[in-house]
C-alpha cells in the first residue's frame, strides 16, 4: 500500500513540470502582449508605412497627390553623386572613429585593469566615463565653443604657446579630423569600459598559470586573454559602429555639414531631405538603405552573441 501511495505520489511529481510551462508560457505572451502591440504600433508600422512611401514620389508641401514611381527613389539615390559622398563620408567617419576608439579604449582599459589596487582610481574612473554618459549635445557645443577661434580655450592655448590662431570647424582639412577627434574624445571612454568588462571575464587562475609558466606577453594574449575576451570587445566595436554610422547631432551642431559639404554625414543628409525639403518619398528611400546597413550589423551582432553562447556551452 506505501509503495503504491509512493509511485503515485512520484508519478504526480513527473506530471507537474509539464503542465506549469504551459501556463506560465500563455502567462509571459498575456503580460508581453501590451509591450508587443506598443512596439508594433511605434515601429513596425513606421517601417512598413516608410517602405511603401519608397515607391512614391510625395513631397509634404507640394499640392499633387502621391504617385507611384517604383524604384525611381532608390535610382535617384544611387545616381545623386552628393548621397554618394556622403554615404563615403560616412564610412570613412565609421572606420577612423571606430579604430581610434578601439585602439585607446583598449590601452586605457589595459592600464585600469593592470593598476586595480591604485589610489583613486575609482575617482579616475568616474572622471574618465564622464563624456561618456553626457549627451552629444552638450558635447557638441561644450567643443564648439572650446575650439571657437575668438574666445575658445583651445585657441587660447596655441598662441599663448606661439602658434596662430586656427579656426578649426570652418577649415575644409580640418573640419572632419576635428569631428573625428570629438567623437572619440567622446566615446573612447565607452570602449575601455568594453575592455575592462573583456579583462574581467578571463579566469584568474589561467592567468596565473600562465605567470607561473612564464609565457611571454604575446602568448598570454593570444593563447590566454583573446579567447575569453574577443566576444565582448567584438561587440563594443559592432555597438560603436552602428551608433557612428548614424552620427548627425555632432555634425549639425558643431559644422552643420560644413564648409561645403566635408563633414556632411547620411544621417545629416537624411534630415536635410526629410525636413527641410520635406521629399517624403525619396527620404523614405534613404532611410531604407540605412535600415539595411543596421540591420547587416545586427546580423553580425547577433551572430557574434550565438557564438560566444556555443563557446561557452562546449566549454
Amino acid at each position: 500500500m506505501v509503495s503504491q501511495t509512493s509511485a503515485k505520489f512520484e508519478e504526480s511529481l513527473k506530471e507537474r513540470p509539464k503542465k506549469r510551462p504551459d501556463k506560465n508560457r500563455k502567462l509571459s505572451w498575456l503580460l508581453l502582449a501590451p509591450v508587443l502591440a506598443f512596439f508594433a504600433l511605434l515601429n513596425v508600422l513606421p517601417t512598413l508605412w516608410m517602405l511603401g512611401l519608397s515607391f512614391y514620389d510625395y513631397t509634404l508641401t507640394s499640392y499633387k497627390a502621391p504617385t507611384f514611381t517604383g524604384l525611381t527613389n532608390y535610382s535617384d539615390f544611387v545616381k545623386n553623386e552628393q548621397l554618394s559622398a556622403s554615404v563615403s563620408r560616412t564610412f570613412i567617419f565609421l572606420i577612423l572613429a571606430v579604430i581610434a576608439q578601439t585602439l585607446l579604449g583598449i590601452l586605457i582599459g589595459v592600464f585600469f585593469w593592470k593598476n586595480d589596487k591604485m589610489p583613486g582610481r575609482r575617482l579616475a574612473l568616474t572622471l574618465f566615463f564622464t563624456p561618456m554618459v553626457v549627451t552629444p549635445i552638450a558635447t557638441a557645443l561644450f567643443w564648439k565653443l572650446m575650439l571657437d577661434p575668438t574666445f575658445g580655450v583651445v585657441n587660447y592655448m596655441l598662441t599663448s604657446l606661439g602658434f596662430s590662431r586656427t579656426d578649426f570647424l570652418t577649415s575644409s582639412t580640418l573640419a572632419f579630423p576635428t569631428l573625428i577627434v570629438v567623437d572619440t574624445w567622446m566615446w573612447t571612454p565607452f570602449m575601455a569600459l568594453m575592455t575592462l568588462a573583456a579583462l574581467g571575464s578571463v579566469p584568474k587562475a589561467e592567468l596565473e598559470a600562465a605567470a607561473i609558466d612564464r609565457l611571454p606577453i604575446w602568448r598570454q594574449i593570444t593563447s590566454v586573454i583573446w579567447p575569453h575576451a574577443k566576444f565582448i570587445l567584438m561587440l563594443g566595436i559592432l555597438l560603436r559602429s552602428i551608433d557612428a554610422f548614424k552620427t548627425m547631432d555632432l555634425t549639425y551642431i558643431m559644422t552643420n555639414g560644413g564648409p561645403g559639404d566635408t563633414t556632411e554625414l547620411i544621417a545629416l543628409s537624411l534630415y536635410r531631405f526629410a525636413f527641410k525639403s520635406f521629399k517624403l518619398g525619396y527620404s523614405s528611400a534613404v532611410s531604407v538603405f540605412l535600415l539595411f546597413i543596421a540591420i547587416a550589423l545586427t546580423a553580425i551582432y547577433l551572430y557574434i552573441l550565438n557564438a560566444k553562447k556555443k563557446a561557452e556551452q562546449t566549454e
